[in-house]
């Protein structure tokens, strides 16, 4: 689960005072959130590179922020752009696909993986190898590598602290010492914008509406899959591999105020949650400072003033998107990654206004059915096969 125990003792014994980090996907929410977290004790952290995909500006500002000693852009056509707002620093820029995977590949204390997409994967497994603890934030590395991923980290000895809120919450109430007396796993799901909203009227729904999430800032691809649900389906999945619970150990609960993190239920009838505001700084800070944990700048849970918790099961009439995910996490191999791809592509043609809101899941299972069962066996062959993918879903979207 995660880590072996002694994995986890180990890296306890041997945490640094000054962690030296790298952030992978610095520019979008989750990185941002950890930069404001790293600027506020920068006497426990030495930031050595940040990885961004094109938005040069803003890298500069933050590689200046928190004296990092490289700033990536993915986008080499933002290398010019980067350089000029870097110069007269001491930040080295860099550029293009090889200067990312050599960033995240370098050694240091801890990474944030929250490049968001299959385009997290290579980067990802670059950290994995070379070793450091790692705050994953980018589910699609286990969603569409989980068993190369999951191998990858027993032999390196990698220790993941995940930092999606759910699946964070899991590992702070997760008895690891005794993992055969975990009877389930619930990862609540807020239910997005249109929790409540019928079938037909989700049917006319904007990209605007979509990303309006009641609880969370995120990005407009977490948010749309947030409003789909989908979201919560990938985290299923992240959840088997993370855990090594099988999926009819897994359950998704909506839980409107997202107070309720996730839970684990145990064979003595005990059930242990965590709770907090809705706020991504709380597990980023957790896995920051992990074994320890530090301050952050976040309100403080009053139950009191919230009053009631509400918790309802997911409609998957209206909601398809989990049981299609729990199609692919049962039928393996490469069918989560097909899942991926097609929903990212589906995403995007939604934001792009090119499809409807309801045909996104629908876009997803025409490409899972077109490609059958798949076992792919390398990284390489993942690339390959979410190429595939992106091809027949654009496919279906053009008829």
């Amino acid at each position: 689960m995660v880590a072996s125990i002694q994995q986890l003792r180990v890296a306890e014994s041997t945490a640094p005072a000054v962690k030296r980090v790298s952030i992978l996907g610095s520019t979008g929410s989750v990185g941002c959130n950890t930069i404001d977290l790293i600027a506020r004790h920068p006497d426990r952290f030495q930031v050595e590179a940040l990885i961004a995909n094109r938005n040069a500006q803003l890298l500069a500002t933050q590689a200046k922020q928190v004296g990092a000693r490289t700033a990536v852009v993915a986008d080499p056509q933002h290398y010019a752009a980067l350089k000029e707002a870097l110069s007269g620093t001491d930040v080295e820029p860099t550029a293009g696909d090889e200067a990312v995977l050599a960033a995240a590949g370098q050694p240091v204390d801890w990474v944030m993986a929250a490049i968001v997409g299959a385009a997290g994967l290579g980067p990802t497994l670059e950290a994995i190898r070379a070793g450091a603890v790692i705050g994953l934030a980018n589910k699609e590395a286990l969603v569409c590598a989980g068993e190369l991923a999951m191998r990858e980290v027993t032999r390196t000895g990698t220790t993941l602290l995940p930092v999606d809120s759910e699946h964070s919450a899991i590992f702070q109430v997760l008895d690891r010492q005794q993992a055969n007396t975990v009877d389930r796993i619930t990862l609540t799901a807020s239910g997005g914008p249109f929790r409540t909203m019928d079938r037909n009227s989700m049917a006319t729904v904007t990209p605007e509406q979509a990303v309006a999430h009641p609880n969370w800032d995120m990005g407009a691809k977490i948010s749309i899959d947030s409003a789909t649900m989908m979201n919560k389906g990938l985290e299923l999945i992240e959840a088997h591999y993370l855990f090594q619970v099988p999926s009819e150990q897994l359950d998704v609960l909506v839980h409107p105020q997202s107070v309720v993190h996730s839970m684990v239920s145990y064979t003595d009838g005990s059930v242990l949650a965590q709770m907090g505001v809705p706020d991504m700084r709380t597990p980023i800070a957790y896995a920051l400072a992990w074994p320890h944990r530090m301050p952050a700048p976040v309100d403080r849970l009053d139950l009191a003033a919230i009053g009631n918790l509400t918790f309802e099961a997911p409609d998957l009439a209206r909601f398809p998107a989990l049981k299609v995910a729990r199609t692919a996490l049962r039928a393996g191999g490469g069918a989560p990654a097909i899942l991926n791809a097609a929903n990212e592509v589906a995403v995007g043609a939604f934001l792009a206004r090119q499809i409807g809101f309801l045909r996104i899941i629908d876009v997803i299972e025409a490409t899972l059915d077109a490609l059958g069962t798949v076992e792919p066996q390398t990284l390489d062959d993942i690339i390959a096969l979410n190429a595939t993918a992106r091809r027949q879903a654009l496919k279906f979207i053009g008829d």
